[in-house]
């Protein structure tokens, strides 16, 4: 179900970063509201209905599909688009699996997050939707055409070691690591590490509630922790993370360096290293981009994601 590349300049710009995109969205639309209710799906059995097939359970672990169906929360508000005077159109967010119909629209995501996934876009999200036991992407609820406003995926740099996606990307951070750090980073990405590691990509509309972004994140960890107890026992290792690679798009701005999403900043304060590389050019932006290669442990990833609740609503600590 593959289609041609296409270049990120064809495609819709969502914006150059978090605090860029809000100012220019209110002076551009002031229409706009982004709010949003996060949900799961609504067809779930009760809590009754579950103990009364409690016996009837097999002795077989649910599925990740069941796993994510059984879970049900709710975040702030909702997301309104004022359509008229007297009338808001309300979005209800969906998390799901990875799945063929989200393709087009992470790709569409994929490529505007950053120019150093142009190449291989169309076979990176292949590679996303294959790997659907860690895999989250935001939807909305009866949608059948499969936007997307959000997802979030970690590809093992062992398990797609042949594939030329995984062999671009690796080549791009060895090639760009400073010396300090060259001789770590051919470790982690070499496959031969005690637990494994993987390349956390993420990619989403930059004006998606703060809330619904904590959650996307939240469920790649419950992904991850879920595929070490229930995946088929030959392929739990893979899933056991011990080191995540992050790269982040930025660019500089009065000499600093400007993420485009601020969740990656987070994930940089809690890093092992971060080093910065030159994004390939872009033609449709004047200001010269690069990418920030995040390096990470599970600790640090789970201490991010305990930083990224705090900064948003102080939520209950993520367990390492």
């Amino acid at each position: 179900m593959k289609d041609e590349d296409v270049n990120p300049e064809d495609e819709v710009e969502s914006g150059s970063d978090e605090e860029k995109s809000t100012s220019s969205e209110e002076s551009e639309d002031d229409d706009l509201v982004l709010e949003g209710v996060v949900m799961r799906n609504p067809e779930v059995p009760s809590s009754d209905e579950d103990s009364e097939d409690e016996d009837e359970k097999d002795t077989k672990p649910r599925s990740k599909e069941k796993r994510k169906e059984s879970v049900h929360e709710k975040v702030g508000k909702k997301k309104r688009k004022k359509i008229a005077d007297d009338e808001d159109l309300q979005v209800e967010f969906l998390f799901c699996d990875m799945d063929e119909k989200f393709f087009h629209g992470v790709k569409s995501l994929l490529n505007n997050s950053s120019t150093i996934y142009q190449t291989h876009a169309s076979s990176l999200v292949d590679l996303m939707i294959s790997n659907v036991q860690v895999g989250t992407v935001v939807s909305t609820e009866g949608d059948e055409d499969g936007n997307v406003f959000g997802f979030a995926s970690v590809l093992n740099v062992t398990t797609y070691q042949d594939a030329p996606a995984i062999q671009h990307l690796k080549e791009e951070c060895l090639s760009n690591c400073p010396k300090d750090h060259k001789e770590e980073l051919e470790v982690v990405l070499s496959g031969k590490t005690k637990r494994p590691a993987g390349f956390l990509i993420h990619g989403r509309m930059v004006n998606l509630p703060l809330e619904i972004v904590d959650v996307l994140h939240d469920q790649l960890v419950m992904d991850m922790d879920w595929a070490v107890n229930n995946a088929e026992p030959e392929d739990r290792k893979s899933f056991d993370f011990g080191a995540f690679v992050v790269l982040a798009p930025c660019q500089k701005e009065g000499g600093s360096m400007v993420y485009r999403y601020f969740d990656d900043e987070i994930f940089a304060d809690r890093a092992e290293f971060v080093f910065t590389l030159d994004a390939p050019k872009s033609f449709s932006k004047e200001e010269k981009q690069y990418i920030n290669v995040i390096v990470l442990t599970k600790t640090g990833h789970r201490d991010a994601m305990n930083d990224l609740k705090k900064m948003i609503h102080g939520a209950i600590p993520v367990q390492s």
